[in-house]
């Protein structure tokens, strides 16, 4: 599945992609860090919809990354894999789905990233991009995270915010004025899964 939209990855990104499900499927069977329902729905619900970013915007080499509320490692994980040559720091505010996200990214090999076992109040790093999925509400977000944004531009659009949303944004991009840029993902991937998510940007 992840070929069919990526068909340019390298033989080691496509063994990545590949290992997913069975570490994921151990790590659920003692952490549940996706529903058990769900599982069986990695591809589609957890690592293609952590991709959508990969098609908004293509993190050039030494980009550093913050993802937000990671889980279990989504969208960390799988952009990690995309881009290799960038920097993600992976947190969340509960510690075993932490430890799980650093054993994915273990067992991988990815040297690429770090996790922390702490909240967005607490990070003090610096990025060019936040990331994440459904964490709350977008002007929250950018409130907690403003602080740590690196004021440089190296990719295509200038340091902010890539989340994973879905439903009628409206009300929550009201406060940006211009500054909010939204895709359909559903312009990405054919599954009926994508029809109401979106990939919403924010300048910071």
């Amino acid at each position: 599945m992840i070929q069919t939209y990526f068909p340019n990855l390298t033989p080691t990104q496509r063994e990545q992609y590949a290992a997913l499900d069975g570490l994921y499927r151990d790590w659920n069977a003692k952490i549940n860090v996706i529903s058990r329902k769900d599982i069986d729905n990695l591809y589609t619900h957890h690592v293609l919809h952590s991709l959508a970013i990969a098609k908004v915007v293509t993190l050039r080499p030494t980009t550093k990354v913050l993802d937000l509320g990671t889980g279990g490692g989504f969208p960390g994980i799988p952009l990690a894999i995309m881009f290799p040559e960038c920097q993600f720091t992976l947190i969340d505010s509960i510690g075993k789905k932490v430890r799980v996200a650093q054993a994915v990214a273990d067992a991988l090999g990815l040297q690429n990233v770090q996790t922390a076992h702490r909240n967005a109040i607490e990070e003090r790093g610096r990025y060019d991009f936040i990331v994440s999925r459904g964490v709350t509400d977008m002007k929250s977000l950018a409130a907690l995270v403003r602080k740590n944004i690196e004021r440089r531009q190296l990719c295509s659009l200038p340091p902010g915010l890539l989340c994973l949303k879905g439903g009628n944004l409206d009300g929550e991009l009201h406060a940006f004025r211009g500054k909010a840029l939204t895709w359909d993902i559903s312009e990405f991937f054919a599954e009926e899964y994508f029809e109401t998510k979106k990939v919403v940007y924010v300048q910071l």
